[in-house]
């Protein structure tokens, strides 16, 4: 049986939908044919396999209370091992927060909501990075704990951070976004030491192998701009352009969830289908859209994509599978 190597780049609540339903599809095994009455070309073979490697943003990663925090990072392997919050969309189900409340007691505020099984994850990952580990073996190490099989790979081992210019000076993206709620005007966003960081071995060599490369529907400047802006894999994704495909986080005007229109705003672009078709265009040579965005499929096709359209919206495991299923199909 053929198996076809697929690479999915994501970040956090915006992507781990899309890479559960993949993940689903690899356990099972062979797909068949996408039937969901979608635009564009669909022979998916029922003789693949599909082989899944998840490169994750490591942008919002944060030193915090001595722990080193990878949230999008988190939320992939945590919707893999199916213990995901789905309501909060972060953190594990059921979570308790007795440490952060006698943090509170004993240091004041404490905006980042970190749980106490989610603690557990930190703490190993932070001893294993002091005693000299990378962070993509970390990272290993506890999808095989939690009895996750595919590749989940951090983009980066080295430390990047995403960082919003606001009227307030500049500060780390969790800090815009969880203790000021995004509410601060936005006047730019910076990858601070992105220029130095060297891609993971593992996640550049799977984009290198990668038959079909998927940019996951999230926040194209806080989850997917800082995995590209990572030399090497910016540069291995731009080479395997005619193998990548996107998909808008976007429908309409809107932003399917998420600050992602004011980030785009602040970096000069209208939020529609078409800004995030000239964030990608370099990278990607098709984006998939909304149904109801086709009015926008001409412009994309001016710019050099080519254009797909259905229901990109997942509200639930059937949505996941459909868009999954479908996103296999196209070639």
């Amino acid at each position: 049986m053929h198996e076809m190597h697929v690479v999915v780049l994501s970040g956090g609540t915006g992507s781990v939908k899309l890479a559960r339903a993949l993940y689903r599809l690899e356990q099972e095994g062979s797909v068949g044919r996408s039937n969901c009455g979608c635009s564009g070309r669909s022979d998916y073979k029922h003789d693949e396999r599909i082989h899944l490697s998840i490169v994750c943003n490591v942008g919002d990663n944060v030193w915090m209370h001595g722990l080193y925090i990878c949230p999008d990072i988190d939320t992939i392997v945590y919707g893999l091992a199916g213990v995901l919050d789905r309501v909060r969309g972060w953190g594990i189900a059921y979570d308790t927060f007795n440490c952060l409340a006698q943090l509170a007691l004993l240091e004041g505020e404490q905006w980042f909501m970190l749980g106490d099984r989610d603690m557990a994850m930190h703490i190993v990952r932070s001893r294993m990075l002091r005693e000299g580990r990378r962070l993509c073996e970390v990272t290993g190490y506890v999808c095989s704990k939690l009895g996750i099989n595919a590749n989940v790979l951090p983009a980066s081992d080295d430390h990047v951070e995403t960082r919003m210019v606001t009227d307030r000076g500049e500060m780390h993206l969790q800090e815009f976004w969880v203790r000021y709620k995004g509410t601060l005007d936005v006047n730019g966003v910076v990858y601070r030491g992105v220029e130095n960081a060297r891609a993971c071995d593992d996640a550049l060599h799977a984009v290198e192998e990668a038959d079909t490369i998927i940019i996951a529907p999230a926040n194209p400047v806080s989850s997917i701009l800082p995995i590209l802006a990572v030399k090497e894999l910016g540069d291995a994704v731009r080479r395997a352009r005619s193998r990548c495909i996107a998909v808008s986080p976007i429908v309409g005007s809107s932003p399917v969830s998420g600050p992602a229109a004011k980030y785009m705003r602040a970096l000069g672009y209208d939020v529609n289908p078409v800004s995030i078709a000239c964030m990608y265009r370099e990278f990607a040579s098709r984006l998939v859209i909304h149904g109801t965005d086709e009015h926008y499929a001409d412009t994309i096709r001016g710019m050099g994509l080519d254009v797909y359209t259905t229901d990109i919206l997942m509200d639930d495991e059937h949505d996941e599978l459909r868009l999954a299923s479908y996103l296999l199909s196209i070639r």
